[in-house]
């Protein structure tokens, strides 16, 4: 449990770190790219976009392909199975069936 402790701890302070560095490295790039003339800069935002662009359409390529060959099931997997439901019917009846010993004596 210690070492648990120890490591999320290390963990936590390596990524404050790490964030305080790429932070400021984002600042004094965007300094260096902010000296560039509008034209060049409206290019690269044209072509960043472009890129989401298509790595979204990538993504939903994917999921489709993924969708197809993997078919949904055709009950729901979140909740209780159908073995369960019965393991509940069962359990209620032997209660019910011991309550009901109890107020004939």
């Amino acid at each position: 449990m210690i070492r648990r402790g120890f490591w999320l701890l290390a963990g936590a302070a390596g990524g404050i770190m790490g964030y305080r560095r790429v932070s400021s490295l984002t600042r004094q790039l965007s300094v260096t790219l902010g000296a560039r003339s509008q034209p060049q800069k409206t290019a690269v935002r044209r072509h960043w976009a472009r890129e989401a662009i298509r790595f979204t359409r990538d993504v939903r390529e994917g999921m489709d392909l993924y969708s197809a060959r993997h078919p949904r099931a055709s009950r729901p997997t979140l909740g209780p199975g159908p073995r369960a439901v019965e393991s509940t019917a069962s359990t209620a009846s032997t209660y019910r069936d011991a309550h009901d010993e109890r107020e004939d004596h």
